[in-house]
C-alpha cells in the first residue's frame, strides 16, 4: 500500500471529529462569555451595572438615563384601596387629547385618581423652585400660602427660593415635612438676563444639592398662585406644560425661535406643542440635563450675538421637541384669567397668574 494513500484516508477520518470539537468549543466559549450579561441586576453592584450598561452603548453616543425609554424604577406596592373601576369603553375624557403620539399622558381633570397616585408616591420628596429676584419677592407670601393649601398636600416638599433679597422672604406657617430653603443669588439689570440665568442656576444647584435632597423638581414662576389641587399626578422623569395661549394653535403660529443661526431654532414644519417656560420639571437628573443643555445653548447664542425671541422659553421648547417629555400638563396647570377666556373643557384652574404691572415689577 502506498503510504500516501494510508495517511490521506486517515487524515480525512480524523479531520471531521477535530473540526466538530473546535466548533463546539467556540460556541460554548461564546455562551460562557455572555453569561455575566444574563445575571440579574440584583446580584450586581450599582457600579458594576453602570459600567456594564455603558460598555454596551455606541462610543459616539454617551449613555445617560434619559436615553432609555424603559423606566427602571421599582414599581411601588400600594395598600388596599377602594376606588371606582376604570371603564374601558367609557373614557373619562373624550373632549380633549389625553395621549401624545409618543404615549405620554396629557394630564386633565378626570384622567387620574389622586388616592392611587398618592399611595404610589408616598415616600417621595419634591423640590419646588421659584426665582424671587428684585421686587418679585412681593409675590412670595401669596405663593407660599397657596402652595401650602394646594401643592403636593401630604408629601414632603422643599421650597427652594432663589433670591437676591433673603431678608425679605416672608415667614409662612408650613405643614410637617415641608421647609423653605433660601438660596441667595445675584440679580441682573435686565429681566431677560434673570430669566435666562435661571437655567444655569437650577442646573448648578441640581448638581450641588438637589440630587441629594429631593426626588423631583418642579420649576415654576413666582408671580402666580395655586388655586386648586396640584399633586403627584404631574410627576414624571420629564414633563412640560401646554402654554395657555397656544394649546389649540397650529405649529406654524407657535412663537418658536425661527432664525437658523440660533441654538433654539425650530423649523416651521416641526413642533409638537408650545410649552410654557413657567411650569416644567421632572426627576432631578433629567431637570439637570435640561437646564444645563439650555444654558449651554444660550451661551453659544450669546457668543454669536443672538438672543432667542422668548429667551429661556425658546430653548426649553427646542429641548422638549427633541427630548419628548414623559408627561404633558394641560393648561389647567398654567392659566391667566385676566388675559384669556376660560373654555368649557377647562374644568379646573390649578395655577393662575396674579395681576401685576410688569414694567414696574421687572425694572425695580
Amino acid at each position: 500500500m502506498d503510504p500516501r494513500d494510508f495517511w490521506g484516508k486517515s487524515a480525512k477520518l480524523w479531520l471531521c471529529p477535530i473540526l466538530l470539537f473546535v466548533a463546539c468549543l467556540g460556541f460554548y466559549s461564546n455562551v460562557f462569555s455572555l453569561t455575566p450579561r444574563w445575571q440579574s441586576k440584583e446580584s450586581q453592584s450599582p457600579e458594576a451595572q453602570q459600567l456594564q450598561e455603558s460598555s454596551l452603548q455606541p462610543e459616539s453616543l454617551p449613555w445617560s438615563e434619559g436615553d432609555c425609554h424603559l423606566d427602571t424604577r421599582r414599581i411601588p406596592e400600594v395598600p388596599r384601596l377602594i376606588y371606582p373601576k376604570a371603564q374601558v369603553l367609557k373614557p373619562t375624557r373624550v373632549d380633549v387629547l389625553v395621549m401624545t403620539p409618543w404615549f405620554a399622558p396629557v394630564i386633565w381633570d378626570g384622567t387620574f385618581d389622586s388616592a392611587i397616585l398618592d399611595a404610589q408616591f408616598r415616600n417621595t420628596t419634591i423640590g419646588l423652585t421659584v426665582f424671587a429676584i428684585k421686587k418679585y419677592v412681593v409675590f412670595l407670601k401669596l405663593f407660599l400660602e397657596t402652595a401650602e393649601k394646594y401643592f403636593m398636600v401630604g408629601h414632603r416638599v422643599n421650597y427652594y427660593i432663589f433670591t437676591d433679597r433673603p431678608a425679605d422672604v416672608p415667614q409662612v406657617p408650613l405643614r410637617e415635612g415641608r421647609q423653605v430653603v433660601v438660596l441667595e443669588v445675584r440679580n441682573y439689570s435686565r429681566w431677560q438676563d434673570i430669566s435666562m440665568h435661571r437655567m444655569e442656576m437650577i442646573g448648578n444647584f441640581s448638581q450641588q444639592r438637589f440630587l441629594h435632597e429631593v426626588d423631583y423638581l418642579v420649576c415654576v414662576d413666582v408671580d402666580m398662585k395655586f388655586s386648586d389641587h396640584v399633586g403627584v399626578e404631574i410627576l414624571a422623569p420629564l414633563f412640560g406644560t401646554l402654554h395657555p395661549g397656544f394649546y389649540a394653535a397650529p405649529r406654524q403660529s407657535f412663537t418658536y425661535e425661527r432664525r437658523p443661526l440660533s441654538q433654539a431654532y425650530i423649523p416651521r414644519d416641526e413642533g409638537d406643542f408650545y410649552y410654557a417656560g413657567g411650569f416644567f420639571g421632572g426627576s432631578v437628573p433629567e431637570v439637570q440635563r435640561l437646564t444645563t443643555a439650555c444654558h449651554q445653548a444660550m451661551v453659544a447664542d450669546k457668543a454669536k450675538g443672538i438672543e432667542a425671541v422668548w429667551h429661556d422659553e425658546s430653548h426649553l421648547n427646542r429641548y422638549l421637541l427633541y427630548h419628548k417629555p414623559s408627561k404633558v400638563l394641560s393648561p389647567e396647570y398654567l392659566w391667566d384669567e385676566h388675559m384669556l377666556q376660560r373654555p368649557p373643557f377647562l374644568r379646573k384652574l390649578r395655577y393662575v397668574a396674579v395681576p401685576k404691572n410688569h414694567a414696574e415689577i421687572r425694572n425695580r
